[in-house]
């Protein structure tokens, strides 16, 4: 179904991809990266163009703004972050429009051995003669979350335009470093004042998500003992093999991302990193439930403490650190924001369905923090990875959702 949002989607989702904005982990500064400011400007420049009001970057790197009421409301946040993933190659990013998509392979300009399908990514098989967007094979596309921003751009222009839809205020939040877990600075919540929120940072048309995984972050530290190799014996102890022998007790089936799915959780290697001398591991921790979380803190903990006692000579330490907690635990105590975006969902003719996320969104500490923020679908699929794709008409039926939101809240 085409609609009258489709083409300034497109225009919307190919001008910010094409926007280096990916963030990174190992850096201290805030936003993590300075080139996702580019994005976060071109956005304030455009929602002074739009109309909209109270609109600034602020010195943590959120764009904020305010589409203001027409009608008596609740104060509803639409949020979307603009970094995207640094797991894969994010520079450089030359989107391709695929239009009136035929339902065969989807192939890339820039790596020939890359086919996009139904059978690789089923939820194409529906996607015939519907506008299909991608990469062009050598990055990720950066639809998480450039299509939310798009979805939340577009829906916000509309009700500027067309000041005679009854709706209450609406304030958009623009978030950096959401990939890396760092994209609500505790002065967000107050700065958006809003009621409660949306994140539309999630997939397949109709999904409203209020469960998320819960997290946790793990850095082992190994000190051994540094000697020169030709006269080592007795000497030595060799942290990479201390690192190796931890790596190896972990379990390596049933608690491994590769092996796990539903609401399994999992421990992750993400990066090992030294040598000899020292070295570093990094996990990060995910379960659903607090209690299955902790028994993965205790499990590493365990394995630390084992591996160190065959080398007392070896400085073994397991730190381990809060990153956001499973949003389902405050939205079931009061569900009113979910009943109202299932209302929206079905007004825009889908069947709202729920799934646990395994992840989290910006809505997980904003949940967290006091402001009720499920997430809603965009459309984007095969996320952090060269086969990243998006319909277009998908993200017209989450900016439909979102207006049908802003009308709802005051009905």
């Amino acid at each position: 179904m085409h609609s009258e949002f489709d083409r300034e989607l497109e225009e919307r989702l190919v001008r910010y991809a094409a926007i280096d904005s990916q963030s990174d982990a190992a850096s201290p500064s805030q936003p993590s990266t300075a080139i996702q400011l580019d994005m976060s400007r071109l956005l304030v420049a455009e929602l002074e163009e739009m109309g909209a009001k109270d609109v600034q970057l602020t010195d943590y790197g959120v764009v904020l703004a305010t589409i203001p009421a027409t009608a008596e409301g609740p104060l509803m946040g639409w949020c979307a972050h603009v970094d995207t993933a640094p797991q894969f190659n994010a520079s450089g990013v030359k989107p391709v429009v695929h239009r009136g998509y035929n339902g065969g392979d989807i192939t890339f300009a820039d790596a020939p051995e890359l086919k996009l399908s139904p059978e690789n990514s089923p939820h194409l098989a529906g996607k015939q003669g519907e506008d299909i967007i991608t990469a062009s094979g050598l990055t990720l596309l950066g639809g998480d979350d450039k299509a939310g921003v798009a979805i939340a751009m577009t829906a916000a222009r509309h009700l500027l335009t067309n000041p005679e839809i009854k709706h209450g205020g609406i304030r958009l939040a623009f978030t950096p470093d959401e990939e890396i877990g760092r994209g609500v600075d505790p002065r967000l919540p107050a700065d958006f004042g809003v009621d409660f929120a949306y994140t539309f940072d999630g997939g397949k048309p109709g999904e409203i998500e209020f469960e998320t995984f819960s997290a946790d972050g793990a850095v082992i530290k190994v000190v051994g003992v540094s000697a020169h190799p030709g006269f080592a014996k007795g000497k030595m102890v060799n942290a990479l093999h201390l690192v190796s022998k931890i790596v190896m007790m972990l379990p390596q089936v049933a608690l491994t991302p590769d092996t796990t799915d539903g609401t399994e959780g999992f421990i992750h290697v993400s990066e090992i990193n030294g040598g000899s001398s020292e070295a570093e591991i990094t996990l990060i921790l995910r379960d659903f439930e607090l209690d299955g979380l902790a028994a993965k803190g205790d499990l590493l903990r365990r394995i630390c403490d084992t591996v160190a006692a065959t080398e007392p000579r070896a400085r073994i330490t397991c730190d381990i650190t809060a990153q956001y907690r499973n949003m389902r635990y405050w939205l079931e105590k009061d569900m009113t924001p979910v009943d109202l975006v299932r209302a929206a969902v079905a007004d825009v003719g889908l069947d709202p369905v729920s799934v646990p996320i395994r992840g989290g969104t910006d809505g997980s500490r904003l949940t967290e923090m006091g402001v009720p923020c499920p997430n809603v679908f965009t459309g984007m699929q095969e996320i952090h990875g060269p086969l990243e794709w998006i319909s277009v008409q998908d993200m017209a039926l989450a900016t439909r959702v979102a207006l049908a939101l802003a009308q709802r809240a005051v009905s």
